[in-house]
Order: structure tokens, then C-alpha cells, then sequence
């Protein structure tokens, strides 16, 4: 008997959007419709949903603004999401999902960014971090340490001078990266981590006892737990979404839409018939309609709506 496909944040926090949507007043036939589709189209959503209706009592008990929200706008929406993934993934499937490929730590965070938003915050050393989309960061100063953990998605780091001499160090769960007076992002993806430096060096370790390996300006690395990759040239343009862009150079076209999803709430599809299309250019991330509207311009696509929060790029 084959095992049950396991249950990611991504696949419970759309499950808990859904069950938000649907209790909305807004509420549509074509959100319904929507949601059936979005059960069909992977065995684990219909997983997760079948999870969410086991635990629905216990959403009325724990909540009961839940059961049916009048929310006008989006930061409301999210909360009431928030909380029903929250009691998702506290039952799990087996009574906890590990940390590190949950987000239960990230609701308590010390900064947080929601789909789409970006934030830039000033550290306790005169040091600045910038938040992009759907980011969760912890922070802690003390007397021997400048520490930031990076619980998920990605952040711009400009350390500065010290008056204690205090190393900087950004853990994640696959490892750490030590700054060498500099400037450099962490980007964190599903089991590994990536470090690309714009300033000065910074040293890698992965979790499993290593040597530290230097990375140095123009340069970028992927590491995961137990495997350190090869340094390699950073991506042209790697820190456009702190201007609010995105720019790509002959990207696959189901690799843009994957990275453009990172921003827009909700499911984004691309259809296979065109994900071998090609594109290049540079996007404006305040409003991904636009983008998605300019594609069918360019290229020979369509945008297929389901509803505001289901979208899927497919061959004209």
C-alpha cells in the first residue's frame, strides 16, 4: 500500500485559504467551481482538505469568527487564514510536522512579510535587512553575537561596523553564513539555502560538520543540510525586488511563472504545452495582473481565470 504524499506549508496554507474564501460573502459559484479544480489537480490538496473538514469543529471551538467572516480587505483575510493553518498544522497528519518545513515558528517571528509585501528594517548596529515577499526572520543581539535566523524566504543584508567586534552570522536551517563586512542575500527553498554575495565575502557551513567555504563578491552558493554545492557566478540582477522589480534573461517561462508566484497570493499555473517558451525582460512586482497581462502581448499565451486567487498561463 503506497504512502500517503506528505503535506507542505504551501499545500495546507492554500487549503486554509480556501476554506476562508469559501465562507466569505463574496463567495461565488466561480470560487466554488475553482476550488474543485484545485482538489483535482494534486492528490494532496484533497488530502489537506480532507484534514481541514476532520478538524472543523475544532475551528468553531477555537475561533468562532471563523465560521464565516465578513472580511473587507486583505490583511483581515489573512489573519482569519493564519489562524485556521495554525490548528492545521498543530493536529498534522501524525500530531506535529517538523520545524523545519513548517511555519509555526514563522507566525511568532520577529518580522514577518506577507505575499507581496517587502520591508526594509533597521538593526539595533546601525545595519539594515530588507525583507522580501513571504518572508519570516528571527533577530538576537547579545554581548558576543550579532544573530539573524532565517526562518523562511529571503532577505538583503547590510551589516555595518561593530563597536563590540561582534561576528554576524545568519543561520537557517540548513546551515550558516558569516559576514566579512558586507552586503549579500539569503534566499531559503524547499531543503536547501542560497547565499549570493554583492559586497566583500561572506564564509559558508552547512549543518553536517564542514570547512568553511569563502564566497566572494559577484559570487553565489547553494547548500543544503549535508551538501555544500559549487560556487558559482551570482544571477545578473539578483537584487532587483528590492527596486520592485523582476528581471530575468532567458528564463523558461514555467520558471518565471514560478518565481512570479512567490509574489501573488494564491495558485498560478503554467500549462507544459508552453513552459519551454522563452522570456526575458524586466517586471514591475506592484502588480503581478499587469504582468501576466503583458505576457499575452508577447507571447503566444492566455490568462485562464478561475477567480481572483487561481490563475493559469496556457497555450492561445
Amino acid at each position: 500500500m503506497a504512502a500517503a504524499p506528505a503535506l507542505d506549508h504551501a499545500t495546507l496554507e492554500a487549503a486554509a485559504r480556501w476554506y476562508i474564501d469559501l465562507r466569505c460573502e463574496e463567495s461565488t459559484e466561480a470560487t466554488h467551481e475553482a476550488h474543485r479544480r484545485w482538489l483535482e489537480h494534486d492528490p494532496r490538496h484533497r488530502l489537506a482538505w480532507e484534514r481541514l473538514g476532520r478538524l472543523q469543529e475544532r475551528f468553531d471551538r477555537v475561533s468562532p469568527g471563523i465560521a464565516r467572516p465578513t472580511l473587507t480587505n486583505a490583511r483581515a483575510k489573512r489573519r482569519e487564514v493564519l489562524k485556521v493553518l495554525s490548528i492545521l498544522l498543530a493536529a498534522g497528519a501524525s500530531g506535529a510536522l517538523a520545524w523545519r518545513t513548517t511555519p509555526l515558528p514563522t507566525l511568532m517571528a520577529d518580522q514577518r512579510t506577507d505575499v507581496g509585501e517587502r520591508r526594509r528594517i533597521r538593526l539595533e548596529d546601525g545595519g539594515h535587512v530588507q525583507l522580501n515577499t513571504a518572508t519570516a526572520l528571527d533577530i538576537r543581539y547579545s554581548p558576543s553575537l550579532r544573530e539573524l535566523r532565517l526562518l523562511r524566504g529571503e532577505i538583503l543584508i547590510e551589516t555595518a561596523r561593530d563597536n563590540l567586534s561582534r561576528p554576524f552570522v545568519v543561520h537557517t536551517a540548513e546551515g550558516s553564513i558569516r559576514a566579512l563586512g558586507t552586503r549579500f542575500i539569503v534566499r531559503r527553498e524547499v531543503g536547501q539555502t542560497r547565499v549570493c554575495v554583492l559586497e566583500h565575502a561572506v564564509e559558508v557551513r552547512n549543518a553536517s560538520p564542514s570547512t568553511a567555504v569563502r564566497v566572494e563578491a559577484g559570487q553565489q552558493l547553494s547548500f543544503g543540510e549535508d551538501k555544500m554545492g559549487s560556487v558559482q557566478a551570482a544571477t545578473p540582477q539578483a537584487d532587483a525586488w528590492v527596486r520592485d522589480m523582476l528581471v530575468v534573461d532567458n528564463w523558461r517561462l514555467d520558471d518565471f511563472i514560478g518565481e512570479l508566484q512567490r509574489y501573488r497570493p494564491g495558485h498560478l499555473g503554467c500549462d507544459p504545452a508552453v513552459a519551454q517558451l522563452r522570456i526575458s525582460g524586466a517586471f514591475h512586482l506592484i502588480d503581478t495582473d499587469v504582468i501576466l497581462e503583458n505576457l499575452t502581448s508577447t507571447l503566444p499565451v492566455r490568462i485562464r481565470r478561475f477567480s481572483r486567487f487561481w490563475a493559469s498561463v496556457e497555450a492561445v
